[in-house]
């Protein structure tokens, strides 16, 4: 069998050309996302300042949460933490006790802004003292001079800070900075900024600079910081094994809210925002690679299933020679075997250099930091190929099913002829699935879910729809052909010929038009589902900020800025507004399922006056240090309501019960949760604002000027009329754009299937054109035909698929807004159904042309 299998791919190298290449092109995703997985699982970035520490000890970077399943078990979930996790200084003294210790050094830490020049700063953003960021934005940390000894710092220029007023900087800061020792810097933590000297200048042993920028200050001058012990770094005694010890150490704490590192770890403790990347890393790699493996196994069951439907005469006479149904299915097998192999080692190369655009691509898009490493393996592109096989054997065994179960006087009876209708048992499966279809709808219509449960219900749904037009297809087909046929049959000759042919041939219409539903109701959905969930989001925060003034800095405003500014006579009032996250125990559709909310904190006297989230329950001003106040979608999710107690975790890990005192609608603008401020800010790692919201009282002359001169104080803190909304919606963007990207690969894929259904069902009807010609028909009306007939097939395809795609965007705008009309963008709906329709044209007319060039005496005598 493997001979005639590999005969029979020589002969027909252009039937399993676009099985080749989508699976070849899933190989390469699969790859992709498999590396991504297994970086984000095993996120890290090569220690610098614990480079020298043999083991270093953190706060666990996750919290662990016991949820229960439909059937009542329970089962244990991790989250990660956005915020650092602070240790307390006694926990030193616990590992100096550990046998094998030489010594415990604390890691303090403290994010600052870097200011160097005169400091004549505005208040607008001008003028020569503003802070200065590394080589990606990233503001500098300070730390204990006496940390160093954990990393792989030298000193190149200068000496260590002997004084509370000095400060060692690393090379690179130091020359984006242009400064160098015996210079004079501010730095700025929650105030106003202190000046140091440059006593120094450090860099890593290998001569680059740290990946982000470093100021060592003393220990005395640290302390005055405010900092939080990040870490406590041990060094080992001579000739004990770092392993070894760290499991002593964890032995000894026996604490699980903290972390022993050894190794690469190290690294994960040193830069939280890898660690928490790389959590997020692992569910986008799933979900993309889970999204491309539907969608290529959809694609494959149709490229098999047009290639078995062309090859019946062959599989007839192979039957009807004696050929018993086991061994051609083992053909077959051993075809797509031959072609799943060779497409998936092709496609490891491709996918090597996918997963390094799309980690470029990420990083510019903010959701993994830039320079990200990637663990590349053998392993992920090993099970990609396995993948690309398994799925080329289910699809075309379960495509050439019926051709070797019926009888071989049968088969050729349907190889000569198209078969009418719809069997029994796919009516009933179609039926199923709109009864489902319907199901789901009516249960997205009537569950007062959040946005997120809808977006997978919405998602569901246009699944099963494409389900049940691709099982009903010739019906679906066959309803198209009397809806534009008599529209045909009105444009002449050309015409008539389209509307007999897609007629009598229904089966090879719903083949054709299938693709293109898949296309434009997939695309269709994920992209105007970001679009209407960006459009409330906007709308919400211009409708919502009623502030007249907001204050903004690039690395956080000082808390001090709103005490300072609140205390104006011209300021009705004002609040600090800080950003951070929670994690609780959300329900969705029965189960529990550990989530991560955007959480805001602000000052509750001045909600009403500088922010207006339009609660629909409750009463905000009774929000406390013990209290919140929760969205709509977040008390859908979490199923609560006023009253009840609210269990969450901090940023940083922190428990927390509150009260649910108002549910708010404009969550989607804000954040899911509000907090009192103070209490947010505490278990933040910046403790720093994102903005400062001002109101200004009814006589408020001269309030530009003096909100500038209180901005002025702080460097980099600029006066602005109100948030900037792309600035608010970075996350949700960056989301958005993860989704496009998915829809461009659907696009693919549906180019792959509509040019090879197209193209194989043009190409199988060489004999017809043939005899069109020969029996009189010009080459310009067999043309005309064929581009009729696309038209059928474009309208059916296009429209269809729009059909499919409004229920499931329903269900997302009702979520969204309460209204049952979406953001369609015209220019993103032309796109999706102009790249389609182009597809369509293009394989349909392209192999029509070439096989109008064939003499049609030659082409009618062709073989098949």
């Amino acid at each position: 069998m493997l001979t005639l299998a590999l005969r029979t791919l020589r002969a027909r190298k252009g039937g399993f050309a676009g099985t080749f290449v989508a699976l070849l092109l899933g190989a390469a995703v699969l790859g992709a996302c498999g590396v991504l997985l297994e970086s984000g699982i095993r996120a890290g970035s090569s220690p610098e300042r614990y480079a020298a520490a043999d083991v270093v000890v953190t706060g666990r970077q996750e919290v662990e949460l016991t949820l229960k399943d439909l059937d009542g078990s329970t089962l244990k979930q991790s989250q990660p933490l956005p915020e650092r996790v602070p240790l307390r200084a006694p926990l030193a003294d616990r590992i100096t006790g550990v046998d094998g210790v030489r010594s415990v050094i604390a890691d303090a830490g403290a994010p600052v802004r870097l200011i160097a020049g005169d400091g004549d700063g505005d208040g607008n953003g001008n003028g020569n003292g503003q802070p200065v960021a590394g080589r990606h934005g990233t503001a500098p940390e300070a730390h204990n001079w006496s940390s160093r000894r954990l990393g792989d710092f030298r000193l190149t220029a200068g000496h260590a800070p002997r004084a509370s007023g000095e400060v060692v900087l690393d090379t690179g800061i130091a020359e984006r900075a242009g400064v160098r020792p015996g210079d004079e810097v501010r730095l700025m933590t929650t105030s106003v900024p202190r000046a140091f000297e440059v006593a120094g200048l450090v860099e890593l042993t290998d001569g680059r600079s740290p990946r982000r920028p470093v100021a060592f200050v003393s220990d005395a001058a640290m302390r005055q910081l405010t900092p939080s012990v990040y870490a406590f770094g041990v060094l080992a005694d001579p000739g004990t094994s770092p392993g070894r010890l760290a499991d002593r150490i964890e032995s000894a704490l026996d604490d699980d809210t903290l972390a022993v590192h050894t190794g690469e770890g190290r690294g994960r403790a040193e830069f939280l925002d890898v660690a928490v990347s790389g959590s997020n890393l692992v569910v986008l790699a799933a979900a993309v690679g889970g999204n491309v493996l539907l969608i290529a196994v959809f694609v494959l069951f149709a490229t098999t299933s047009l290639s078995i439907r062309h090859r019946r005469r062959e599989i007839a006479l192979l039957r009807a020679i004696g050929t018993t149904p086991g061994q051609i299915r083992r053909m077959v097998a051993a075809e797509a075997a031959a072609t799943g192999l060779l497409a998936g080692v092709l496609g490891c190369p491709v996918g090597l250099v996918l997963v390094y655009w799309l980690r470029d691509r990420f990083a510019g898009q903010g959701i993994v930091p830039a320079g990200f490493g990637l663990a590349v393996s053998p392993l992920p592109f090993l099970a990609a190929v396995l993948v690309t096989v398994l799925t080329a054997l289910v699809a075309v065994l379960c495509a050439a099913l019926r051709a070797t179960r019926i009888r071989p006087t049968e088969a050729l009876g349907e190889a000569a002829v198209e078969s009418p209708g719809l069997g029994r048992g796919r009516r009933i499966t179609g039926a199923v699935l709109l009864v489902l279809s319907a199901g789901v709808f009516v249960t997205g219509l009537a569950q007062d879910a959040d946005f997120f449960t809808l977006v997978g219900l919405a998602n569901s749904l246009v699944l099963v729809l494409v389900i049940a037009v691709a099982v009903l297809g010739p019906l679906v087909a066959e309803s198209a052909v009397r809806l534009l046929g008599p529209l045909l049959n009105r444009t002449g000759v050309t015409g008539y010929l389209a509307a007999a042919n897609t007629r009598a041939n229904v089966g090879r219409l719903a083949g054709a038009i299938t693709p293109l539903v898949l296309a434009v109701s997939f695309a269709s959905t994920v992209v105007f589902a970001q679009t209407t969930g960006l459009r409330e989001s906007a709308d919400q925060l211009r409708a919502g900020l009623v502030a007249d003034h907001v204050l903004t800095a690039p690395n956080g405003v000082s808390p001090e800025v709103a005490r300072k500014v609140g205390e104006l006579k011209q300021v009705e009032s004002a609040t600090g507004l800080v950003k951070s996250k929670a994690v609780a125990v959300g329900r969705m559709l029965g189960t529990e399922d550990a989530v991560s909310l955007s959480a805001q904190g602000v000052d509750p006297g001045a909600l009403g006056t500088t922010l207006d989230l339009r609660p629909t329950e409750g009463d905000l001003k009774e929000l406390s240090p013990t209290t919140v106040a929760i969205s709509t979608t977040a008390a859908s999710w979490l199923d609560l309501g006023v009253g009840d107690t609210a269990r969450l975790h901090l940023g940083d890990g922190t428990p927390f019960r509150g009260r649910v005192v108002a549910v708010y609608e404009r969550g989607f603008g804000f954040a899911d949760l509000t907090l009192e401020h103070d209490l947010l800010l505490a278990h933040t790692t910046a403790k720093a604002d994102e903005s400062v919201l001002v109101r200004s009282a009814p006589s408020a002359a001269g309030l530009p000027e003096a909100l500038a001169d209180v901005a002025a104080a702080y460097p980099g803190t600029v006066l602005r009329d109100g948030l900037a909304v792309d600035d608010q919606l970075t996350e949700q963007r960056a989301n958005a754009w993860v989704n496009y990207l998915v829809v461009g690969l659907i696009i693919a894929y549906t180019a792959i299937t509509v040019v090879n259904t197209l193209a194989m069902s043009t190409g199988a009807r060489r004999r017809e054109f043939a005899l069109l010609r020969l029996s009189g028909t010009a080459r310009g009306q067999v043309v005309g035909m064929m581009r009729r007939e696309s038209v059928i097939v474009i309208v059916a395809g296009i429209g269809i698929g729009t059909l499919l795609s409004a229920f499931p965007l329903i269900l997302v705008s009702l979520a969204l807004s309460g209204s049952p009309v979406p953001a369609v963008p015209g220019l993103g709906y032309l796109a999706i159904a102009g790249a389609t329709a182009v597809l369509a044209v293009a394989g349909t007319m392209v192999p029509t042309r070439l096989l109008l060039r064939i003499r049609p005496v030659e082409a009618i005598g062709a073989r098949e």
